[in-house]
């Protein structure tokens, strides 16, 4: 007797779930990885490229877990029917560009009008697009779902407790550890007698305890503060003017142009003084610098009956101080595209110290470097494109950006590795990111390293051998959302808390649902499901403290903390 897969049921296999997967890169496979051991009944297709990534697994691999691979190199219509698009539960679109995923978008309507759609966009403009294109569609942001595993790494956190959502950062503390004002929503309370709920109803002052895990909203930096400043202060250390300034000086003063002012400013000083002494009129010291700075600028008359030795040293100061003023102005305005350049390529950054230094500012780069700021971390950035994504969010923050080769010991002393308190490896290319990470380890052995590989396996041997302190791939840590959002409607991020794990998701309002025309507390379910914000019909904006007596329209969404069980729940009520 043969023997089915533990999702596929004996018989009625129209019963199942049918998914279709569509991608070129790991996420791809981990996605149908995670979807093929769930416990559901799922039937799934992958659509790939004839060429995808070589760190990509065989998806062959999979097929005796009811995994149907197919190729095409264009995601068209033809594709999807070939695929059994039609009447399929829900399509997954992650390939790696926008671009593809948009038009593989359109092309799914026409297939399938109704299905639910996920898609993996970077783009927030381009994700308000496909919002449009289905009535029952969820995007999604690999970047923004890994980032808050690299930035719990880099603070020495045992797991991702961070995650940003309608541009507010929120994190996971203790309650002693989070100002009242900052505290946002209470994820568990300890009895008297140890045991921990769950998503409980907000308790009273007297039941608070201070290590009771919250969810808290991250402020990073006042505006207007002085960035040098309040970079030093917060390492304990005071700015150190005079040293800072002669940096800033060296800095901004090339080689060749310094040492040309150097000698006119000395020629002109040693002539000053011949003429003064050769001359056959003694003058006090005011008399001197007086009549040497006006002879430097030609403003002397030429006097023949003076010493024959004077009139040379004249001659030689009138002509050191025709070359004086251009190399002085030459001497301004290099000085001050220098200056500029040391600030922003992270070349005046020796004064750091506990920061994180930050490698790629690719999509999940930018994703980390936002997040480390909003929680008041100080940063300094790698990337050897100067346009890399990153690279102008980063100047608008005020952080250092090094343009070079992070694998550089050159690179990596501008950015002080001497000093930092991590160093968070997050470019696209593993090779480069390998080498920059062995290279700092190699000259700083208890430095924490944080690293993006692209396979997992690998990673994770990595991480092993070299004892690098935690190495991820980004696509095992996004699978799960992604599969999540398959199945259970708009998930966001997933957050343990305890030894369980909660979902932050957005559950929209159906018309005739039995949440439409109820107020808004009917949503909330102490122990099952937590209301965080909410968005009307339309809106863009989140209200973070709805009022809970608010009556529910068709359309609103609701943004909550839940359980699987509860998420599921609430689901129900809303469609």
């Amino acid at each position: 007797m043969s023997v089915l897969p533990a999702n596929q049921p004996e018989s009625d296999e129209d019963n199942r779930l049918h998914l279709v997967l569509c991608g070129a890169d790991a996420l791809v496979y981990t996605l149908a990885e995670e979807l093929a051991n769930s416990r559901d009944r799922i039937r799934i297709t992958v659509i790939t490229p004839h060429r995808v990534r070589a760190d990509v697994p065989d998806l062959a691999g999979l097929a005796d877990r009811g995994v149907e691979w197919q190729k095409a190199d264009r995601l068209d219509e033809k594709a999807f029917e070939e695929a059994g698009l039609a009447g399929a539960t829900a399509l997954a679109l992650v390939m790696p560009d926008d671009m593809t995923n948009l038009h593989a978008a359109l092309c799914a309507r026409e297939v399938e009008a109704t299905l639910r759609v996920v898609v993996r966009m970077s783009s927030r403009g381009l994700s308000k697009s496909v919002d449009r294109l289905f009535p029952d569609c969820a995007v999604l942001s690999d970047a923004e779902m890994a980032a808050p595993a690299f930035v719990a790494a880099a603070l020495g956190e045992v797991a991702p407790t961070h995650f940003r959502r309608a541009n507010r950062t929120l994190y996971v503390a203790q309650r002693a550890d989070v100002p009242a004002r900052r505290t946002v929503l209470t994820l568990t309370v300890t009895d008297a007698d140890g045991d921990v709920s769950v998503l409980p109803a907000e308790p009273s002052a007297a039941e608070m305890l201070p290590t009771d895990l919250v969810l808290a909203e991250a402020v990073g930096r006042p505006p207007g503060e002085d960035v040098t400043r309040r970079l030093l202060s917060r390492a304990g250390r005071r700015p150190r003017r005079i040293l800072t300034f002669a940096r800033a000086v060296r800095a901004a003063l090339s080689r060749k142009l310094g040492i040309a002012v150097m000698i006119t400013i000395g020629t002109t000083l040693v002539a000053g003084a011949v003429l003064n002494g050769y001359d056959n009129n003694p003058h006090n010291l005011w008399e001197q610098i007086y009549i040497t700075l006006l002879t430097a600028v030609g403003s002397s008359d030429v006097e023949e009956g003076r010493n024959a030795i004077a009139q040379a040293a004249q001659l030689v100061l009138t002509i050191a101080g025709l070359a004086l003023i251009p190399l002085i102005t030459a001497a301004v305005v290099d000085g001050m595209v220098n200056a500029r350049l040391a600030l922003t390529q992270g070349r005046l950054t020796s004064e750091l110290a506990d920061h994180v230094v930050l490698v790629g500012l690719g999509t999940v780069g930018t994703q980390v470097m936002r997040q480390l700021h909003d929680l008041g971390v100080r940063v300094v950035a790698i990337d050897r494109n100067p346009n890399a994504p990153g690279v102008k969010p980063a100047r608008q923050r005020g952080i250092p950006v090094i343009t070079g080769d992070a694998a550089s010991e050159e690179t990596l002393r501008a950015a002080s590795i001497d000093t930092c308190q991590a160093l968070v490896v997050l470019s696209t290319n593993d090779p480069v990111n390998l080498e920059a990470a062995l290279r700092a380890r190699s000259n700083h052995e208890d430095l924490r390293v944080v690293l993006r590989l692209f396979d997992d396996d690998f990673a994770q041997r990595m991480e092993s051998a070299f004892q690098i302190n935690t190495s991820r791939s980004v696509s095992r840590l996004c699978a799960p959302v992604f599969a999540a959002a398959l199945l259970e409607r708009d998930v966001h991020t997933t957050i343990p808390v305890d030894r369980h794990a909660v979902l932050v998701a957005t559950v929209t309002v159906a018309a005739g649902s039995l949440l439409d025309g109820a107020p808004l507390e009917h949503a909330e379910h102490p122990g099952e499901s937590r209301v965080l914000g909410m968005s009307a019909n339309g809106g863009e904006w989140v209200d973070w403290v709805p009022d809970r007596r608010r009556v529910l329209a068709e359309g609103d969404r609701i943004l909550v903390v839940a359980r699987r069980a509860g998420l599921r729940g609430l689901v129900e009520l809303a469609t």
